[in-house]
């Protein structure tokens, strides 16, 4: 049942891999409906909320494709009917923060309003996927490395497993031969 187990997990690690290169394209689309979803939910799940500022923090960015994404959620939208207090602005992990300075949740209000090249002195203005897509290219050699190196090191588990299950059935012909002596 291991060594079974082992294959099937390999296997699905290969299926995974292959299907991830050939459909990158899908993958990226899939990934942008995704943090669509996350976006429009932003407050609604503390969770998903603290896994966003991280990634926007990480990343430098903002939103999915611009900063400007963020109107897609309820409470950032800059309808005139929304009476939210944050209406046109952005979660503060969007804002260029000095490290020195005390941190000001208030930092991305009302910067939807204004124009990139005035709003890029206070926020992020590059959408995340891009930023994500980007370090993925940059770090590819060594996510290959680890990647491959977790290849090599379940190859290694169903071999020795291989090797064992041959061992066990020497062991039960001897001692079967034994018995009927």
């Amino acid at each position: 049942i291991f060594m079974w187990t082992l294959l099937i997990i390999l296997v699905l690690q290969i299926t995974g891999a292959v299907l991830g290169f050939v459909f990158s394209g899908k993958v990226l689309r899939k990934s942008e409906k995704l943090l669509d979803k996350a976006i429009i939910r932003y407050r609604d799940d503390l969770d998903l909320q603290n896994l966003i500022d991280f990634i926007q923090k990480k990343f430098k960015c903002c939103g999915i494709k611009y900063y400007s994404d963020w109107s897609k959620n309820m409470y950032f939208n800059c309808s005139e009917t929304n009476p939210s207090l944050e209406r046109c602005a952005v979660p503060f992990s969007c804002c260029i923060m000095d490290t020195r300075e005390i941190l000001n949740t208030m930092c991305g209000y009302e910067t939807q309003e204004l124009k990139p090249w005035s709003a890029q002195n206070q926020i992020y203005i590059n959408g995340c996927l891009d930023s994500i897509v980007k370090w993925g290219h940059q770090n590819l050699l060594t996510i290959s490395g680890l990647a491959l190196g977790l290849l090599v090191l379940e190859i290694f588990m169903v071999s020795l497993t291989v090797l064992l299950l041959h061992q066990i059935q020497s062991v039960k012909k001897i001692i079967k031969r034994t018995t009927q002596k």
